[in-house]
């Protein structure tokens, strides 16, 4: 995948682009992660598919903001597709906070939308992440760094590690991503019922994000959406790439 930029509100945002002639399909990360978390997917999905992922403000190679609004994310994705020129409907692809990105921007531009994948999140959001504030600052080995973020997210955050003359930090500041959060949490059930494109709603059997009864509502409610377990926690395509490289294959396929 190579690397891109454009300009939005002020901001240089960046994003990965895996090229070629298939139809496009967005990919939107989860907070504290970046674009390229989607690249074994891209790989996966090629030639049919052209995966752009980008680094959402705030996050990997884009810049910090000034504020982190529901508008803003979508007005950011607005323009991603504005600068891609995109002449027909895409498919769109979010984990978590990049999902409700997804159904969200589906709900206000249903023209530009061919299908939905969301990834292990809801419709009803509130979630605390002032933990992560403890990850802020530089810090100076790459050890500390890891000792800090602990095992358990380390593997889906060591690609946010970032080197400077100063040390070791991350890409992003949890103090951002903490406000952010807090403009996530709400009860989104008319953007999730607002659009009728097909849409594969993927779980991960052992998430700790999200309930299995509440996924199966959401799929029972709206038209044209499937719900699909698979092996794997909250990030489903770096616990089991394999399966959901499958799942989401199969499910572009039958469009």
């Amino acid at each position: 995948m190579q690397r891109y930029k454009f300009q939005h509100d002020g901001l240089t945002l960046s994003y990965l682009d895996a090229g070629g002639g298939g139809r496009i399909l967005i990919a939107l990360h989860a907070h504290w992660m970046e674009g390229s978390t989607f690249a074994l997917l891209a790989t996966a999905l090629a030639p049919q598919w052209r995966v752009v992922a980008m680094d959402q403000r705030g996050h990997g190679y884009s810049d910090h903001a000034a504020s982190y609004t529901r508008d803003d994310y979508l007005g950011d994705l607005t323009a991603l597709c504005r600068h891609l020129e995109i002449t027909e409907p895409a498919a769109l692809l979010g984990n978590s906070l990049g999902g409700v990105n997804a159904y969200q921007f589906a709900a206000r531009h249903p023209e530009l939308v061919r299908a939905l994948i969301i990834e292990d999140i809801g419709v009803e959001i509130a979630d605390d992440t002032s933990f992560a504030l403890n990850w802020g600052g530089t810090f100076k080995t790459r050890e500390l760094l890891v000792e800090r973020v602990g095992s358990r997210f380390l593997p889906y955050l060591q690609d946010s590690f970032r080197q400077t003359p100063e040390g070791w930090r991350l890409a992003f500041d949890p103090r951002d991503t903490g406000a952010s959060q807090g403009l996530l949490n709400g009860d989104h059930w008319k953007d999730w019922l607002a659009s009728e494109c097909p849409a594969l709603l993927v779980r991960g059997k052992d998430s700790r994000v999200t309930k299995q009864e509440h996924l199966e509502l959401m799929a029972s409610r709206r038209p044209n959406t499937r719900l699909l377990v698979l092996e794997g926690g909250h990030v489903v395509h770096m616990d089991n790439p394999a399966g959901f490289a499958n799942a989401v294959s199969g499910f572009l396929r039958d469009l």
